[in-house]
């Protein structure tokens, strides 16, 4: 079964995106084929440094083979990457279950390596 992570403002399919990996408040893991889905409140959000390789650990250890968001920085990027964890971004998606869609029809795009500062 293959599992999708998806950053959420609310823990529901039909929730706003959060653009932020690392310090959304929910992730929403979904199996695209079902549209079957959990959400989990993700405990990086508040952590005081190393959220985004914190939330990468905690997809990877939930069996997410993609993640959609908005945004990875560059030390998720690389974890997300290690785990061999696909990256897509939401583009102009505002709800999960419309970047689900978009995800199904293989409309999403590929999230770009981030820039180094």
């Amino acid at each position: 079964m293959h599992r999708i992570a998806l950053t959420v403002a609310t823990p529901d399919l039909d929730a706003e995106v959060d653009p932020r990996f690392g310090r959304a408040d929910f992730i929403l893991l979904v199996e695209p084929e079902t549209m079957a889905w959990e959400a989990l409140a993700n405990p990086a959000r508040e952590a005081p440094g190393g959220a985004g390789i914190q939330a990468a650990e905690f997809v990877a250890q939930r069996g997410a083979h993609a993640v959609c968001s908005g945004d990875f920085g560059p030390k998720a990027y690389q974890a997300l990457e290690a785990a061999g964890i696909a990256m897509y971004r939401y583009g102009s998606c505002r709800t999960a279950r419309e970047a689900m869609e978009r995800f199904r029809a293989g409309e999403l795009p590929a999230a770009d390596p981030p820039r180094r500062r």
